[in-house]
């Protein structure tokens, strides 16, 4: 009898024991749950308020004519506006992939290329900027539309023009509407391809930490770059450090301008130098513009004279940090007055 009592006992304090537990867990875990809710409702919330601002607020440029600030501006028809898009996948681009796994945009530009006078401008869009895009399941069934990173844009197709397509639906709805009329992208093995065909590209280092990458890669050091170098330079950022795709863009430019530079000398000794380029990459590219098109766009930047940074503009907006991701905001009304600049003209 007494063991009974004994067992009795045991179990009524084992059960206060899992009881005691349980209420210690809900305590904590119930407010931390509430506070991951409440932020995420936050952050929901933010980025709805934004895109109601944007939509809202914002000129739109889906119309031939606009009127700004008292000012009536038309659509150059004179200047092609081309999405270019480096694509993190590697190996030819010839097969279609299942939906979600064609890779990212890492590397988005928009070419303000000026047929009349033969020149060329190019509009840096970071890969983080929040905006809305098509999403799909693995069978390519569209779920609908989200804010998501501009980057996963590509993902959502099939690797090839569909991917291309989605990506520049979500880049013309950053850009206010702006009608993009070509695309091209190419994936991360044309890197080291095209800086290896012109001989190496000379940089100059200009921020601290490269060298966690590759040991040449010391501040102030110029050097040219070959091999796997190229890709490690223009591709390479601390994950650990917030914002390092959107200050990685500054060394791409620095990147291109070296490139052009590169190219317009052998072009000096080969005048088939641009052809023969984009010969090499045919297999490594996707683009919906023909052979003529791409070549005189290229042949443009070459005989324009110097492709300096000042030829460069970038989309303005805010950069801000999550608990998960970085994430950029674009500042319409900014960003306003740069595409008047480089796809509109006012009208007298």
């Amino acid at each position: 009898m007494r063991r009974e009592r004994k067992v009795t006992k045991r179990i009524k304090l084992l059960r206060r024991g899992i009881v005691a537990f349980a209420v210690i867990c809900l305590a904590v875990l119930i407010p931390a749950t509430v506070r991951l809710y409440q932020k995420r409702k936050a952050i929901e919330a933010e980025i709805a308020m934004r895109k109601y601002v944007e939509s809202t607020s914002s000129v739109r440029f889906r119309s031939e004519t606009i009127e700004y600030e008292g000012k009536v501006y038309r659509r150059n028809s004179s200047v092609k506006a081309i999405l270019c898009m480096g694509v993190d996948r590697n190996g030819p681009m010839l097969q279609e992939t299942v939906h979600t796994f064609g890779g990212q945009s890492d590397g988005i530009y928009v070419l303000a290329q000026d047929t009349a006078r033969g020149t060329l401008k190019i509009l840096m869009v970071p890969r983080d900027s929040m905006t809305e895009i098509t999403l799909t399941d693995l069978k390519g069934n569209v779920l609908g539309k989200d804010i998501q990173h501009l980057t996963l844009a590509y993902a959502y197709g099939d690797g090839r023009e569909l991917s291309c397509e989605r990506t520049a639906e979500a880049v013309s709805g950053l850009l206010g509407g702006l009608t993009l009329d070509h695309y091209m992208a190419a994936d991360i093995d044309v890197i080291n391809m095209l800086n290896d065909s012109v001989g190496g590209v000379t940089v100059t280092v200009e921020v601290d930490g490269m060298e966690k990458k590759d040991p040449a890669f010391v501040k102030g050091a110029t050097l040219t770059l070959h091999g796997e170098q190229a890709e490690a330079y223009v591709r390479y950022r601390d994950i650990d450090e917030h914002y390092s795709a959107f200050y990685r863009m500054n060394r791409q430019k620095s990147y291109i301008v070296g490139f052009f530079d590169a190219v317009r000398e052998n072009s000096k000794r080969d005048a088939r130098t641009v052809e023969k380029l984009f010969e090499l990459i045919q297999d490594h590219m996707v683009t919906d513009m023909k052979k003529e098109e791409y070549l005189k766009v290229a042949m443009d930047a070459l005989e324009m004279g110097e492709l300096s940074e000042e030829g460069f503009y970038s989309v303005p907006g805010d950069a801000i940090t999550t608990d998960v991701y970085d994430e950029f905001y674009v500042n319409q009304e900014a960003l306003t007055p740069i595409i008047l600049e480089l796809f509109y003209r006012e009208v007298q």
